[in-house]
């Protein structure tokens, strides 16, 4: 069975997303017949990489209310806490995901997206770092396995751009207009950071089919 995932390394909610349908993966039966496919999904692809600027002022300047933001974070922080991921949207970095998706279209070549995928996560959201930042993608990539030469090339080429636009053409083509979004054997759907208990049964519910 197949599962597809459209996110954004910038959505918290596909970080919790994440780890509820893992949770609910080890409850399955048939959980080593899984197979977990990522596709890019950019929330604003025109942001501009700015390490200088809060997250919260980052949305404050979108018009955002900012004690509204601060709630809202607070909020998602709580969220991940239960289900053992640390948010630290103190030190998040305003960073562009474009490269980023790059790299885990690099990662799908040797069969290490979920890995790439935590990976900046964690990155993003729990160390601070700056995933449009060459050096952080690069690290990453050494972690994953990759030559830091080779990563690096493959990251500076465009040849990875047309995965990307793909994976987001075929998002708008299915109508998803939000992330996390996920496409179990390409007949069932779920959308947002659903419930252990509902990811469970869409499991169950599509390799029963």
């Amino acid at each position: 069975m197949t599962i597809t995932i459209w996110s954004d390394i910038r959505c918290p909610f596909c970080y919790i997303g994440k780890r509820k349908l893992e949770n609910a993966i080890s409850q399955f039966e048939h959980k080593d017949d899984i197979t977990i496919e990522w596709k890019s999904f950019e929330l604003d692809p025109n942001l501009r990489t700015n390490p200088d600027i809060s997250t919260i002022d980052y949305f404050v300047n979108k018009g955002a209310n900012k004690d509204q933001m601060s709630q809202m974070l607070a909020n998602s922080t709580a969220m991940a806490k239960e289900v053992g991921i640390d948010f630290n949207f103190k030190d998040a970095v305003v960073a562009n995901s474009f490269n980023a998706h790059k790299l885990m279209h690099a990662a799908k070549k040797i069969n290490k997206q979920n890995e790439a995928k935590e990976l900046l996560l964690k990155a993003h959201f729990t160390d601070g770092k700056n995933i449009d930042d060459m050096k952080v993608l690069v690290e990453i990539g050494e972690s994953l396995g990759f030559e830091a030469e080779a990563i690096e090339k493959q990251l500076n080429d465009s040849a990875l751009d047309k995965h990307v636009a793909e994976d987001q053409m075929q998002a708008k083509q299915i109508g998803v207009t939000g992330v996390p979004f996920f496409v179990f054997n390409n007949k069932h759907a779920l959308s947002g950071a659903q419930p252990e208990e509902v990811f469970l049964e869409a499991l169950e519910k599509a390799y029963n089919e």
